[in-house]
């Protein structure tokens, strides 16, 4: 049995070394929520749903100890009932494993969040 993404630490990338291809990102894709989708082969992006700006603020508030911890940062777009995750590997312009250990670390916030709140699904 694999180990849970969320479970895995994000390794540092200082560039050189390849992005992963189609091939690779599939499985891995797999093992997310079905709501992230891949934007070119490059990025990782999922939209989360919250009742208001001021959830998706505290959203992002949630988020920032768990990416700062990881030393990986994704984008985030903040808008009036939702947060954009946008996550890639800045260093290589594409995907790591890493990219996919951040996204699931992402998602259990939000779960963890939806579940406190009663949000129901992103």
């Amino acid at each position: 049995m694999q180990p849970e993404l969320a479970d895995q630490s994000c390794v540092p990338c200082k560039g050189g070394v390849p992005p992963l291809t189609a091939e690779q990102i599939a499985p891995l894709l797999q093992r997310l929520d079905h709501q992230w989708k891949v934007e070119g082969d490059k990025k990782l992006v999922k939209r989360f749903k919250c009742k208001d700006f001021l959830q998706a603020v505290d959203f992002v508030n949630r988020i920032l100890p768990v990416v700062e911890a990881e030393g990986h940062h994704p984008n985030l777009d903040v808008r009036y009932g939702s947060v954009t995750a946008n996550v890639w590997t800045h260093a290589i312009d594409g995907l790591t494993e890493s990219d996919f250990y951040l996204a699931a670390k992402i998602e259990r916030v939000y779960d963890a969040m939806a579940a406190e709140l009663f949000l129901g699904p992103a």
